[in-house]
């Protein structure tokens, strides 16, 4: 008689993530169950398996069965980049959109601390402060004007409503030195990977944050991450790399357009389209693809809309739409910047963080009478930057504000797209990122326009009705 399907937890509170992970790696050569194996190993039984496994025979998927929940806390916005650039991971952070920062809340790099650059960062960081605690009396009383108190409100409920439109405004101003906490939830694997990561950076902070890290992860999972060390060979190529860039003779906005689709492949729906095929039928690839290369447009039309026609707002579409992808080239504030690496699910490389692709100003900035007060510390922001540039390049990244622009290149494939611009474009999305979700879909529907028009994108706006209502300079 066959055995009982189970299904059932190791309990973390009575095993360690080592254990853990070995119990699974057992059950491929032992007939014993989970509950069995787990009885038998000690965390010295782990912890020789491990080194003979993983790191002796680099069986290093078995450390991803060793999950660990990093609480990391008062690291600066740009630590927070890095750490969150690990792609299998989760994150949650402190929200710029929900909470406010207090006039102390940044962070001074040992890189500025006792030098003739110290007091120019302070005082800058000082002046982006205090123009933020100005700001959101300012642009709040202009909110609660376009949002007044319904008759059955609350105090408190009215400003839980209006609090997120006008701190986002706000948040502009908040430098890449701000302080914040992240919540981690990561595979010993893949942490590995980040120590690694974080010890190769150029920032101390983030070398002090991985080192601690490290630490902190070896009371759990002493022998996974005991090797992750500095990569040398990844410090040379980032060394190297900065000085063939720098050989590029180039304009440092040379963009007509700040949303550019640099790169797509013309024959993605029909790819699509022939791998869903293949997926529900018995006929090899090349075939099904000369299948959908002799429809009409018509055909294509109608076979596109029985493949994603149905789905509903919390339905995911087929994997199959992996198979078409894109490369856009963006040129977007830091904010909006910071949620879009969120969609982790994709290739995305910036470029540094600087003052000299200029910046962005909200339209409530300007209602609130605050336009030449937000312009005079953005200007500041800007002389500091160049002053710190010239004592450390990359430490200078810590003044700039969020409102700054940045570009990015990035490569998503369209499951991905489709998702980022369903999430990002509706209205509980920021302004910022409404707008690029708002581009992304315009541009991919030029292109594709058979499964662009199944894009689950917010119908009640634009791209240019968003840089109208909530821009003054985009």
């Amino acid at each position: 008689m066959p055995l009982p399907r189970q299904i059932y937890l190791l309990d973390p509170k009575k095993l360690s993530p080592e254990t853990i992970a070995v119990t699974f790696a057992k059950t491929s050569r032992s007939p014993e169950s989970f509950r069995e194996i787990a009885a038998e190993l000690t965390d010295e039984k782990s912890a020789e398996f491990h080194e003979k496994w993983v790191v002796g025979y680099g069986h290093s998927s078995v450390a991803e069965h060793a999950v660990l929940h990093l609480a990391v806390e008062n690291i600066s916005r740009l630590a927070v980049e890095c750490l969150e650039s690990n792609r299998l991971a989760s994150y949650t952070e402190k929200s710029t959109r929900y909470q406010k920062w207090n006039p102390e809340d940044f962070f001074i790099p040992p890189e500025f601390s006792d030098t003739l650059v110290e007091d120019v960062y302070i005082s800058t960081c000082r002046k982006l402060f205090d123009t933020y605690q100005i700001a959101l009396p300012a642009v709040k009383a202009v909110v609660e004007k376009e949002k007044p108190r319904k008759p059955e409100e609350s105090e408190s409920a009215w400003d839980r409503r209006i609090r997120t439109p006008y701190v986002d405004v706000c948040r502009y101003l908040l430098p890449a030195a701000s302080l914040a906490n992240v919540g981690v939830t990561i595979n010993a694997r893949a942490l590995e990977h980040a120590i690694c990561k974080m010890l190769s950076h150029p920032l101390r902070e983030v070398r002090q944050m991985g080192a601690e890290i490290k630490t902190v992860a070896q009371a759990e999972v002493p022998t996974l991450v005991k090797y992750a060390d500095a990569e040398p060979p990844l410090m040379a190529a980032a060394r190297s790399m900065t000085e063939q860039a720098e050989k590029i003779a180039s304009r440092v906005n040379e963009m007509d357009d700040w949303c550019r689709l640099v790169d797509f492949d013309a024959d993605g729906e029909k790819r699509v389209l022939a791998a869903a095929l293949f997926r529900f039928g018995q006929s090899a690839y090349k075939d099904a693809l000369s299948y959908v290369n002799g429809l009409t447009p018509s055909e294509l039309g109608d076979l596109a809309k029985s493949l994603l026609a149905g789905l509903g707002e919390h339905d995911n579409p087929l994997r199959e739409l992996e198979y078409a992808a894109f490369t856009f080239e963006l040129i977007l504030d830091q904010g909006a910047f910071f949620e879009l690496k969120r969609h982790r699910m994709m290739a995305l490389t910036a470029q540094p963080l600087t003052t000299r692709l200029g910046c962005a100003v909200p339209r409530r900035i300007v209602l609130a009478g605050m336009a030449d007060t937000y312009r005079r510390a953005m200007d500041a922001a800007q002389a500091a930057y160049e002053k710190l540039y010239a004592f450390d390049p990359e430490a200078a990244s810590y003044v700039v504000p969020n409102g700054f622009k940045r570009r990015v290149l990035f490569t998503i494939n369209l499951r991905s797209l489709e998702h980022l611009v369903s999430l990002r474009s509706g209205p509980s999305a920021h302004f910022s990122l409404r707008r690029v979700a708002q581009r992304l879909a315009e541009e991919v529907r030029r292109v594709m326009p058979v499964m662009g028009s199944y894009l689950r994108v917010e119908s009640g706006e634009t791209c240019q009705q968003i840089e109208q209502e909530h821009f003054s300079e985009a």
